[in-house]
């Protein structure tokens, strides 16, 4: 099943309660998780981010209908997190707009999602990097509103742990004089993961 099949799934019959953008965000990210586990790169847990129990209430919560596929979950432990993961994570929980269970969970999914090789927006199973923004904005406002030149999402989260914690992450005296502004500033276009796997398998077929 391709992770455009499990999107349209996961919010065929969403809870009439929960917030449209929210399942939205959440369902993203499950169904690019999920199709890395069934192609056997990793864990849905370790490709999420959270533990079995709290995944399963958070998958049951938004998406009723799914709540049996992930109660299988319940009771396996998530890898531990490598200390740039572990950074990452304690800045965004720092970071959420009210600290809601729901923005905690988020946070962890963000951070290990984070570690990826491609765009945050691509590794989230956004449609465009608007969404992530978007997104930034609504959850993790202080730290959003913090990224004021629009610097790529990675590139700011780690300079501002770096600065946070007193660390020179890169010589340039400004970004104005560096010789690699694009590196932190350029373009992040591209096509989104779950349209990319969708076209590829159409195209092997």
């Amino acid at each position: 099943m391709q992770p455009t099949d499990i999107y349209a799934w996961l919010t065929a019959e969403p809870d009439l309660g929960c917030d449209g953008f929210d399942a939205h965000v959440t369902a993203s990210i499950l169904a690019l998780s999920l199709w890395e586990s069934e192609a056997g790169r990793h864990r849905v847990i370790d490709a999420v981010g959270l533990d079995g129990d709290v995944l399963a209430d958070l998958a049951s919560g938004l998406f009723p209908h799914a709540a049996s596929m992930f109660a299988r979950l319940r009771g396996q432990v998530c890898s531990a997190a490598a200390d740039d993961e572990a950074c990452l994570r304690d800045l965004l929980r720092r970071s959420t707009t009210h600290g809601t269970p729901f923005q905690c969970r988020l946070a962890d999914m963000v951070a290990r999602r984070c570690m990826r090789p491609n765009h945050l927006w691509q590794d989230l199973g956004f449609r465009n990097r608007r969404e992530l923004g978007w997104m930034l904005m609504r959850h993790f406002e202080p730290l959003a509103e913090r990224n004021r030149a629009d610097m790529k999402w990675k590139k700011f989260f780690y300079r501002t742990i770096c600065r946070d914690d007193g660390f020179l992450l890169c010589a340039a005296p400004s970004c104005a004089e560096c010789d690699d502004f694009d590196h932190c500033f350029g373009e992040e276009g591209g096509e989104s993961l779950l349209a990319q796997t969708r076209r590829t398998a159409e195209l092997a077929a």
